[in-house]
């Protein structure tokens, strides 16, 4: 009996040949399929892991023409889909970091967004905000993490500011009386917000410290007559 297999090579055996005489036709088999696969095979080409090229912010935005102030409410360049994306991708090591800032920063996240009646010995302008992009306390713009949704959790960061008028700043408190050297001071307070930073290929984001407007101070001096 003769094994044949189509477009191989007719190797005779006999009946009676031994298991030992078998495993050796079966080798010598595979030996010459292997050969004839060999003549037209192709290696694969060589895999290169693609370069990382990470979409760089603008060092000035262009929301930053549209105000004198270091902030921005309004951004038409606003990464939301690639932040989106990213708040996907590390679902969990972003919202423990999005907890701290609702724990440790008073009035900033999800809390206060409302006016309430106020007493004020200068006159200023108060209102609670969401900027989208602010200059830290290193004097870079950063984006901010703010009117944007992932996996339900809305990511919501306010902040109360208070700014002086401007024919207020140095000038002597209205309701103080003349007698008293008085004068009206903007004060500032340190404010922390969750950021995005594409240029961090591992995680791209981050908590950082902002300077912001916190109220317009009445400093009272010495009394005069």
């Amino acid at each position: 009996m003769e094994n044949r297999t189509e477009g191989f090579p007719t190797i005779p055996r006999s009946a009676d040949e031994s298991w030992t005489e078998k495993g050796k036709r079966i080798f010598v088999s595979l030996g010459v399929v292997a050969v004839v696969m060999g003549n037209n095979y192709k290696p694969p080409a060589a895999y290169h892991q693609p370069k990382y090229e990470p979409k760089y912010e603008p060092e000035i935005p262009a929301c930053s023409k549209n105000t004198t102030k270091n902030w921005c409410l309004e951004d038409s360049e606003y990464p939301a889909y690639e932040v989106v994306y990213e708040l996907d991708k590390h679902y969990e090591a972003v919202v423990a970091l999005y907890k701290n800032v609702v724990a440790e920063t008073a009035n900033s996240v999800d809390t206060l967004t409302k006016l309430v009646d106020e007493t004020y010995l200068c006159p200023s302008a108060t209102s609670y905000v969401q900027p989208l992009r602010a200059v830290n306390t290193k004097g870079k713009w950063r984006v901010i993490i703010n009117k944007v949704e992932s996996y339900g959790i809305k990511y919501d960061q306010h902040a109360r500011i208070e700014e002086c008028e401007a024919d207020a700043a140095g000038k002597a408190c209205p309701l103080v009386p003349t007698c008293y050297e008085s004068k009206c001071l903007q004060k500032s307070i340190y404010h922390r917000f969750l950021v995005y930073d594409p240029t961090d290929y591992y995680f791209p984001f981050a908590i950082e410290t902002f300077k912001l407007p916190a109220s317009c101070a009445c400093f009272v001096g010495a009394f005069s007559l």
